[in-house]
């Protein structure tokens, strides 16, 4: 039976990804919080990502880091320290993570690192500065580990757009933004987290051995299609 390390299970799309994997793999999930769900797979560590050691793990097949931030503010309403919190949770949190767990990941056969970036990294979107800085620098990363790590390790990130997370809910508050939100994209929709689980799944899994180094748009249409 493979073992997964999540970074971020307890919620939003990490959340969703455990609980698709935990009844067929053993899932380790460290995050500040416990998920809900319990089973006799999932192990649970609870750590700052940012501020507290990483827990010693003997064994690991792959590492998803799943922590973000929607940090939303025009420019002169964002200070240096917001760009630093988000390039700290979003970038130097994950590099952490991937320093710590590189060692084990390369005992394991056909090892695997998933990331997540943003539609925003691709599309200019007002007040993304903060949240488009930091994921871009995702984005560097996968493309940057993905040769340093051929052929030993895969990693690729996936790029969604709003999803319907507790990260999001100030975005989705009223059925009114969510219609406005939908008419946005043009598959009319927004995603919710278990379809990027399931894309996720299939990063992870032996079906997509041949894939490394690539973001992943889910964006519902909004940056690949002018309609």
């Amino acid at each position: 039976m493979k073992t997964v390390v999540i970074i971020g299970g307890s919620k939003g799309i990490g959340n969703a990804i455990l609980s698709k994997l935990v009844n067929t793999t053993k899932v380790i999930n460290i995050s500040r919080t416990k998920p809900k769900l319990s089973h006799n797979n999932l192990t649970h560590y609870s750590c700052d990502i940012l501020k507290d050691d990483l827990p010693v793990i003997s064994t690991a097949d792959t590492l998803i880091y799943c922590p973000g931030s929607i940090n939303l503010k025009p420019i002169s309403r964002l200070s240096l320290d917001d760009f630093r919190v988000d390039f700290e949770i979003n970038v130097l949190g994950a590099v952490k993570t991937i320093q710590q767990y590189l060692p084990i990941l390369k005992n394991s056969l056909n090892p695997s690192i998933l990331l997540f970036s943003t539609v925003a990294t691709k599309l200019g979107m007002p007040f993304h500065a903060s949240v488009a800085a930091s994921k871009s620098s995702i984005e560097g990363l996968v493309k940057t580990l993905g040769a340093e790590l051929a052929p030993n390790i895969r990693i690729n990130a996936i790029a969604p757009t709003i999803t319907d997370t507790d990260l999001a809910s100030k975005l989705l508050r009223n059925d009114q933004l969510k219609q406005s939100i939908s008419d946005r994209h043009p598959l009319k929709k927004f995603l919710n987290p278990e379809e990027v689980a399931e894309m996720a799944l299939f990063l992870i899994s032996d079906n997509a051995l041949s894939i490394s180094g690539q973001i992943f748009e889910m964006d519902c249409g909004i940056v690949s299609f002018k309609i």
